[in-house]
């Protein structure tokens, strides 16, 4: 088994741990080099192991949809069944097999958009690998352009005008439903939704995941963005927003992002 792969398989081995509380699939974290971005998570493997110990007194169910590598980051794309249906992404920075730091951004699921996608159906086959790196600038720009200086006349640059498929709970398919959303303010004139910062983008292939920082509706907010792209078009989104809480609530000192 290649490196990629290995790395990949004990991500997965580590995120169905949380279904039993295994503990022994928190080895694949180098607890004294461990940098936890989740902040309501401590650090290094005594906190995972702790974590999956509560988590899994809640029966829960994991499904790990999508799993993607670049370079020695493994990034996936997940369905949590606890209490409550949740969705995320879970980005993983590996030194050699072991992982040295992690980030999340985890949504309450909702229902079927009105075009009928969940938040995580859709296409999963990674492809044109070849084209990573110039996918990976074409979203670039597609962030800094559309949705940090919200030049929305230039949609069309980067949106596939007729086959658009969204899996946002909020938005329906098609240029013109996202132009809406992105364009909608608030009664105090701010945009709903605002992108301030990129903080890191990834890539294999075809798939391109994003993460950024800005605010939904005022709150200060984390966004991941995972889109598809084909012929330098973007074709499929993915996403989830998650609340980044106030510095005293945090259980490490490290930051969401």
């Amino acid at each position: 088994m290649n490196s990629s792969a290995n790395r990949k398989e004990r991500i997965r081995a580590l995120l169905k741990g949380i279904e039993t509380g295994n503990a022994e699939a928190a080895e694949v974290v180098n607890a004294e080099k461990y940098i936890q971005h989740n902040p309501q998570t401590k650090e290094g493997g005594e906190g995972l192991a702790a974590l999956f110990k509560r988590l899994s007194k809640t029966s829960p169910r994991v499904n790990i949809v999508r799993i993607f590598e670049d370079g020695n980051y493994i990034f996936g794309h997940t369905e949590y069944e606890f209490k409550t249906s949740k969705i995320g992404f879970e980005v993983f920075r590996f030194e050699g097999d072991q992982a040295v730091e992690h980030w999340d951004n985890i949504q309450s699921r909702k229902g079927q958009n009105l075009s009928g996608h969940t938040m995580v159906d859709g296409s999963t086959t990674v492809e044109d690998h070849e084209n990573t790196e110039s996918n990976r600038s074409f979203v670039q720009s597609f962030i800094n352009d559309v949705l940090i200086k919200r030049e929305f006349g230039l949609l069309d640059n980067y949106i596939h005008s007729q086959n658009y498929t969204e899996h946002n709970p909020r938005i329906t398919d098609g240029i013109e439903a996202l132009n809406s959303e992105l364009s909608c303010k608030l009664e105090n004139g701010n945009f709903l939704i605002e992108y301030n910062k990129v903080h890191r983008v990834l890539a294999e292939g075809n798939f391109v995941l994003s993460v950024c920082e800005g605010s939904f509706n005022g709150i200060h907010s984390s966004f991941y963005d995972l889109f598809r792209v084909e012929k330098e078009k973007i074709i499929e989104h993915w996403d989830t927003r998650e609340i980044v809480p106030p510095r005293e609530e945090w259980k490490n000192g490290n930051g969401k992002f």
